[in-house]
């Protein structure tokens, strides 16, 4: 049974930006605000060209619509605070608003590895048995894989924050992050916080551990069906995972690698290491999706053509004379 400490020392946080930049901060919020236009305007196009194709109503597409919204999201959640702090010094975070930002960032996350999951099987589904693609994936399964992946994600991180909140933090209330992070939050706590990291590991094993072991034996089974057929159909059929297998790497590198460095205190040996991580696992992905997905897409990459670069009639000077 949890026991709410109402007597909490700090009733704020103080978040930092990168130690030793502070000269270039002008800078990195700029390259930060572009990033953040990129995200915002890069995941509405994909989810508007989605919504208004009918022949892109197709549970790919369909899950790549939802990946776009859940990046959508996330860049809504973390890069304008930073701005704030880069360009306006705005560093005091409410105690109660940080604790919003933590589930929001791992509710988030929750749900993006979900999706990546449904998107590797619904490959996987396509080029493996693609006989029973229409049949496995209806309209029914989409909604009720996306449930299971919203409830999932819920059930899972609505803890962290009643488990951060019932700590004392009398010790110190300076992050070394630019936003709210349960991993250095709990760090800053006068009290044993034992509890914190052991359904931290769990949560990560999990939901981020299943779900990567899921996805590598998708992508383990594609290639092998690949390589036992090779036919044109195969070889165009996989071409398409290209784009989810950069999501895929783009998401689980920075994560992987943040869980690391805060685990093993190797941040200690590597001051901005974890930084640095940790503004990759969570800027990056909304940016690149939407432009690897753009690229690599044929039918997204025609549509934003026609869109951004309508043809134009060509007059030929000759017909002038």
């Amino acid at each position: 049974m949890l026991v709410f400490n109402t007597s909490n020392c700090s009733h704020s946080f103080i978040l930092s930006g990168i130690t030793g930049l502070e000269n270039f901060y002008f800078l990195i919020g700029l390259t930060l605000l572009i990033m953040y236009l990129v995200a915002i305007f890069g995941n509405i196009i994909i989810i508007y060209i989605i919504k208004m194709e009918t022949y892109l109503h197709e549970p790919m597409y369909i899950f790549l619509s939802m990946l776009s919204a859940i990046d959508l999201l996330l860049a809504n959640t973390t890069m304008p605070r930073m701005l704030g702090i880069f360009w306006f010094g705005s560093t005091e975070v409410w105690f109660d608003s940080c604790l919003v930002q933590v589930f929001f960032i791992l509710f988030l996350s929750a749900l993006e590895s979900g999706i990546l999951v449904a998107m590797a099987v619904d490959r996987y589904v396509a080029i493996c048995h693609p006989l029973r693609y229409s049949s496995f994936f209806t309209s029914r399964t989409i909604l009720k894989l996306g449930l299971l992946i919203l409830v999932r994600g819920a059930v899972f991180t609505i803890p962290f924050p009643l488990l951060i909140k019932r700590l004392p933090f009398c010790n110190g209330k300076v992050l070394t992050h630019s936003f709210c992070i349960h991993q250095e939050i709990m760090k800053l706590s006068s009290a044993d916080y034992t509890v914190n990291i052991v359904y931290g590991l769990f949560v990560i094993l999990c939901i981020m551990g299943i779900d990567s072991l899921f996805i590598a034996l998708s992508y383990i089974l594609i290639i092998r069906a690949v390589v036992d057929h090779v036919e044109e159909a195969s070889l165009k059929a996989f071409s398409t995972c290209a784009a989810h297998i950069c999501a895929v790497l783009v998401y689980y590198v920075p994560l992987i690698g943040l869980s690391v460095v805060h685990r093993f205190g190797i941040s200690e040996v590597a001051p901005n290491l974890h930084i640095h991580f940790g503004n990759i696992y969570l800027l990056v992905p909304p940016v690149i999706n939407p432009i690897v997905y753009g690229i690599k897409t044929k039918e997204i990459r025609s549509k934003v053509i026609k869109i951004f670069f309508r043809k134009q009639k060509w007059v030929n000077p000759s017909n002038d004379f």
